[in-house]
């Protein structure tokens, strides 16, 4: 808390800069009381909001329909094709139309049965299995996604929430300088001038309309986390009315901002100094953080494609062999003219197709199977440089902000908060300008929501690089049921 010395000039004086002083120290404890004893309910905290927002996903519901579809085609895709069944007339004159006529009319059943070329049945219902297994990799990307667009949400809106609370409680120092200035003003004693009044009342209106546009943007933040919770902050399921929507807009965060744990935590710091980018410890330190990516689900989820990919290849290859098929057919003749039995007939048969012009169709259909394969391949170096260079940028952000939250701890906001005792010293001692104390109060103001951002970005980095080896954190939900008891803490 700060303290001051005020010389006693006059009771007038002596009583306003004494009262201006004592809330200059002492705002801060009385408007956080208040805060916390009015946003005590319906608070929401880090944990519940992403968790709420993970199981709520509808695309993780998609999801599991699509692998279901996926394993339902791969079982259909082993069966042999249904025999075929054909039931005619064969050889009816046309003069007469007479079944008995001709030897050669008959009634004609057959059955036929096409054999799928080679492995084809077996190779594509494994294919199809691979390609159901990249599913729950996909799911598993997506939870990291969604805690960490949700995640980053939560902390955009905790930040101006923090940001309102602290221009709330300047405001009513503000409010409070106006009131004190005026009663110096009107007592003729002291150094106090219009000019000052005037001074306070404009920087009241400036965080009025900064109040105004930080509530504008959490709006807008609330709106987009709202997207991910649908139907979570209505207090009855069943209504759907304006008025109980329009409680979106007044939500509350925790008070508390979260502290996230950094996965490879001691990993990061060893790679955080800037490398040579051509130097053999580069590419040994570039390897080592590489290894940890390869481990991603949406780097699994791409291996499976990849493997589906090669399987096609085997599939293509099959059209080198003929397609067999069997077919048999009986045929009833009916009695002759003079009432003499014919004998009825039956016949067999194989059928299958050459592959002689296989330059034309087959060997394209192999290469066009290889080509996809390696167009995943890219997509999954691709990917690999993409989560490489989101590592590179994240970690050099985290270490620069580390810096600057040093700086503002140890040096920015103790030097400001000097100014302002010093400015207010000044003041005192008819020595200083009341807009000295004016600036003073706002720069603090301005440091100490520049403080609150630094400490903000950090949490929201930390998301970021956790996202980046979430391969590597198979025992997530155990390390959100950790972290949600120490929020409960």
């Amino acid at each position: 808390m700060l303290s001051f010395y005020f010389p006693v000039k006059t009771n007038v004086t002596f009583s306003c800069l004494l009262t201006l002083s004592w809330l200059c120290t002492t705002s801060v404890t009385l408007y956080a009381a208040d805060y916390n004893a009015n946003n005590t309910k319906n608070v929401w905290s880090f944990h519940n909001t992403v968790t709420i927002a993970q199981k709520n996903d509808p695309w993780l519901i998609g999801n599991k329909h699509q692998q279901q579809a996926i394993e339902s085609l791969s079982e259909a895709a082993a069966s042999m094709p249904d025999p075929t069944l054909s039931l005619g007339l064969v050889n009816l004159p046309t003069d007469s139309f007479e079944f008995s006529q001709e030897n050669m009319t008959q009634l004609k059943v057959g059955i036929s049965q096409v054999f799928p070329r080679g492995d084809s049945l077996a190779i594509k219902k494994q294919q199809l299995r691979i390609q159901s297994e990249a599913y729950p990799f996909q799911r598993t990307d997506r939870e990291a996604k969604v805690a960490v667009i949700v995640g980053s949400l939560w902390l955009d809106v905790y930040n101006l929430q923090q940001s309102i609370h602290l221009i709330e409680k300047n405001r009513t120092l503000f409010e409070q300088l106006i009131d004190l200035t005026q009663t110096s003003y009107a007592s003729t004693v002291g150094k106090t001038r219009q000019y000052d009044i005037i001074q306070a009342q404009l920087e009241l209106t400036q965080l009025d309309d900064r109040l105004d546009k930080l509530t504008q943007h959490k709006n807008a933040y609330v709106g987009m986390l709202s997207q991910w919770l649908p139907r979570a902050f209505l207090t009855d399921a069943t209504q759907e009315n304006i008025s109980t929507i329009n409680q979106l807009h007044n939500i509350t965060l925790a008070k508390k901002l979260p502290e996230i744990d950094l996965i490879y935590k001691d990993m990061l710091h060893s790679n955080s100094n800037n490398v040579n980018p051509i130097s053999k410890k580069s590419d040994i330190a570039i390897k080592s953080i590489t290894k940890y990516f390869y481990h991603h689900p949406a780097i699994r989820a791409l291996d499976k494609k990849i493997t589906a990919t090669k399987t096609g290849i085997n599939l293509a290859e099959q059209a080198y062999r003929p397609e067999w098929g069997v077919n048999a057919n009986y045929g009833y003749r009916d009695d002759d003219p003079l009432g003499n039995s014919r004998t009825d007939l039956f016949s067999i048969g194989v059928t299958f197709d050459l592959p002689l012009f296989t330059k034309n169709r087959q060997a394209l259909t192999v290469k066009s199977a290889v080509s996809v394969t390696e167009a995943v391949k890219t997509e999954k170096i691709l990917l690999l440089q993409q989560l490489l260079g989101s590592f590179s940028s994240a970690n050099g952000r985290l270490s620069r902000l580390k810096q600057r939250k040093v700086l503002y701890q140890t040096r920015l906001l103790p030097q400001v908060r000097d100014q302002v005792e010093a400015s207010l010293i000044a003041y005192t001692n008819d020595e200083g300008n009341f807009s000295d104390v004016v600036r003073s109060r706002i720069a603090l103001l301005n440091a100490e929501i520049d403080q609150l951002n630094l400490f903000v970005n950090e949490q929201k980095i930390i998301l970021e690089l956790n996202y980046l080896f979430a391969g590597h954190s198979g025992t997530t939900r155990n390390r959100q049921q950790t972290f949600a008891k120490r929020e409960e803490k």
